[in-house]
């Protein structure tokens, strides 16, 4: 019997506002909205042809740290950090690791981590 690995078709995040949420990583990652429920709610696949990013509204708020979070790949994190605060994010920290591939810890407008990395430097 042969193995079938997985695929992963979609990275979800629960959250309060989906619209909120949409406009926050919609205009973070040039991504449109692509479909719209009333607790559910698509962006574009990632990079044009990966997984899903969707919205999932849920009653409670975001309590802890994220046990999952988005590394995401830019030339300059400091520029990435300014359009991401412009958007409604919050820096969670300053940024770290080799001066030379520094990353950053960023929250989305709901708290959500997520890291802006380079592996070229700034």
């Amino acid at each position: 019997m042969s193995e079938i690995n997985p695929t992963v078709t979609t990275v979800v995040f629960d959250c309060a506002d989906l619209d909120a949420m949409a406009a926050f990583w919609g205009g973070l990652l040039g991504m449109k909205t692509t479909s719209r429920e009333d607790e559910w709610l698509d962006l574009e696949p990632l990079a044009g042809d990966g997984p899903v990013l969707a919205f999932q509204l849920v009653p409670e708020t975001k309590k802890i740290k994220n046990r999952v979070h988005l590394d995401l790949d830019v030339p300059d994190i400091h520029a990435a950090g300014e359009r991401a605060r412009r958007l409604g994010a919050t820096p969670a920290g300053e940024p770290m690791g080799n001066p030379r591939t520094p990353f950053q810890v960023w929250r989305d407008p709901e708290g959500n981590e997520f890291c802006f990395c380079t592996a070229s430097g700034t």
